[in-house]
């Protein structure tokens, strides 16, 4: 008798619990709210990062980035920063996360698991390397700094978390090469140069705070220039802004429409900028350099 009327009270608790259940659902997402993606913004049809399927952080994307050595719990630990000028050095370092940990694990972006921007404070001498990483997570690369001064390197990278949660980072450090420093003054703004014999050009206006399609044409004598791939798309472009270095998020399309290479640049404030479009012809990388005022 006390077994059947212990079993009938579990029998009603758990009628009960479904009632009450079906009468108070859980909290639905409301419509207007955004999947979390870290304030980063998107050109229109690209929606929030996925890296093998797993959806991605953007750090620091309501301004440009890379201003700090630690953002999103992740840390740039360089082992020197001091470089002679025009003399063949090595840049070493390794990105540590919330506990001091070298981190090991890094998701593939633009073709690379790191990207690493060197240019000087005055906007001259931009290089584009990938560093390779050893197994205890130190990364290094051959850098040679021509000219004296203070140079910024940013680390660009998607690093992975122990529970597979993927965040995109930039990070930025000074580097120093000894001697008399003396900046060039930032070209005057244009649409269209030339590197190599190529006819680089772009149309668009960027605006503040706007994400807005910059297209890009290279040309030749011969008319449009056999693009190829380079990182993933038919080219990678950076943009720094000029004082503080920020540096921007620029999102590609893989694809082209006819000899037309898209890019969605957001400004995050009036200003001028430094764009360094790199592209590939015939295996060979060229870096064409544009000066925009953003109003």
């Amino acid at each position: 008798m006390r077994l059947a009327l212990v079993v009938g009270g579990l029998v009603l608790a758990v009628l009960l619990g479904f009632g009450l259940g079906r009468l108070n659902p859980p909290p639905s997402v409301p419509a207007s709210a955004t999947p979390a993606s870290g304030g980063h913004t998107h050109p229109p049809g690209t929606g929030a990062h996925s890296h093998g399927g797993a959806p991605v952080d953007q750090a620091g994307s309501a301004d440009a980035a890379g201003l700090s050595v630690t953002a999103a719990g992740y840390t740039l630990t360089p082992s020197s920063v001091d470089f002679p000028a025009g003399r063949a050095g090595e840049l070493r370092f390794q990105i540590r996360d919330e506990r001091r940990r070298a981190v090991i694990r890094f998701a593939v972006v633009h073709d690379k698991p790191m990207h690493l921007i060197v240019v000087r404070r005055d906007l001259t001498g931009y290089q584009h390397l990938h560093p390779t990483m050893a197994p205890d997570g130190t990364w290094s690369v051959p850098l040679t700094l021509p000219q004296p001064g203070v140079w910024r390197a940013y680390a660009d990278f998607t690093a992975v978390a122990d529970d597979g949660r993927q965040t995109a980072v930039t990070l930025g450090v000074d580097l120093t090469s000894p001697g008399g420093y003396a900046p060039r003054p930032l070209p005057a703004p244009a649409t269209s140069t030339t590197v190599d014999g190529f006819t680089v050009g772009y149309e668009a206006t960027p605006k503040a705070g706007e994400s807005v399609p910059l297209r890009f044409r290279v040309r030749t004598d011969g008319g449009a220039a056999p693009l190829e791939r380079y990182l993933g798309a038919y080219g990678h472009l950076v943009a720094l802004r000029e004082g503080d270095l920020g540096y921007l998020h620029v999102h590609p399309e893989t694809g082209r429409d006819g000899d037309v290479v898209t890019f969605w640049l957001t400004a995050p404030g009036p200003g001028r900028y430094r764009m360094f479009l790199d592209f590939q012809v015939a295996g060979v990388v060229r870096t064409a350099a544009f000066t925009v005022t953003v109003p």
